[in-house]
């Protein structure tokens, strides 16, 4: 496993890290849950990411358990706040950003995380309140570092214009072969300020993995048939993309890789890329993600790859 820095700060994570949404506490029985984190740190995994929202609650309240033990330096912990946990309790106000650290430690059974991530930007409260609010987080020790998920570059900017305030470290966009909008505005941005990217959805909500048939309905139990991804996952699977995916399997072997590595290290093709988050119901596919951490592949195996997609996704959109 290889690391990278995150933006300005200290910390050194893996290129590889583990994911809790829709897995953690809530569509993964504890026994398997735990195995995959077990096995996330046997593969030299030291990042893990999650979020109050995740199962209101659920996926905090697993890692503290599971993690407890643990030495609380052999490891990186990031959450998140703004979605809502109740019908009052949502978004990014001084309220309750001090009500939801406070919350989320209690749940991750720890005294801090290291990094304490806006989940998305909060159009109904200042943005001079939640970077105060923040930067309090970050004085009183509850969190070393603070990051954003999925705010418009320009919000990023204003917030990188503060003075008096923490600052950002890094950026958790969706980000994957089949989805590059941020490398129009958002990666550059970071990149100029220190900020890192660390990546949900690397392999297209699972798409990359190559595991859907175009001809066939999706098989039952997969993301794609779950409720929560309902609607968000259409674009993904029209069938002229999900037959541009299958195309993109001999190029992975001709890299040397399995499908899921090889769109993971496109990822990591990109400097201002930290971490690419995975998510995992068995070990198996940790071990298989991991070793996608420090491989060498031919640029021009690349590009043959975004060609075949980018001309997919353009007929899907017409």
């Amino acid at each position: 496993m290889k690391y990278r820095k995150l933006g300005d700060s200290d910390l050194e994570v893996s290129e590889i890290s583990m994911g809790s949404w829709l897995t953690f506490g809530v569509g993964v029985e504890a026994e398997k849950a735990r195995a995959c984190l077990g096995e996330a740190f046997v593969q030299g995994i030291n990042f893990i990411d999650t979020a109050n929202v995740y199962g209101r609650g659920a996926a905090e309240t697993f890692l503290g358990q599971a993690l407890e033990g643990r030495p609380r330096d052999s490891y990186v912990l990031a959450t998140k706040v703004y979605f809502a946990m109740s019908d009052t309790d949502r978004g990014l106000s001084r309220a309750q950003i001090e009500k939801q650290i406070d919350d989320s430690l209690r749940r991750l059974r720890t005294d801090y995380v290291d990094l304490y991530q806006c989940h998305r930007y909060d159009w109904d409260t200042p943005l001079e309140e939640t970077m105060e609010a923040l930067t309090r987080v970050v004085d009183s020790g509850k969190a070393r570092y603070i990051g954003f998920s999925e705010w418009p570059a320009e919000r990023i900017q204003a917030a990188i214009d503060m003075t008096g305030v923490a600052r950002f470290v890094s950026s958790q966009p969706q980000y994957s072969l089949l989805w590059r909008e941020p490398e129009d505005e958002v990666i550059p941005l970071c990149a100029a300020n220190g900020i890192s990217q660390i990546v949900w959805s690397p392999l297209g909500q699972g798409v990359l993995s190559g595991k859907y048939d175009p001809d066939k309905p999706p098989p039952a139990g997969t993301r794609a048939t779950s409720d929560e991804m309902s609607g968000f996952m259409d674009r993904l699977l029209q069938p002229d993309v999900l037959r541009a995916v299958q195309q993109l399997k001999p190029i992975a072997t001709e890299a040397g890789l399995t499908l899921p590595q090889f769109a993971l290290a496109w990822i990591l093709r990109e400097p201002n890329v930290a971490s690419a988050i995975i998510g995992a119901s068995r070990p198996e596919q940790v071990r298989e993600n991991a070793a996608a951490s420090g491989v060498i592949v031919d640029t021009q195996l690349f590009v043959r790859a975004e060609q075949i997609l980018d001309e997919a996704l353009a007929g899907a959109a017409a």
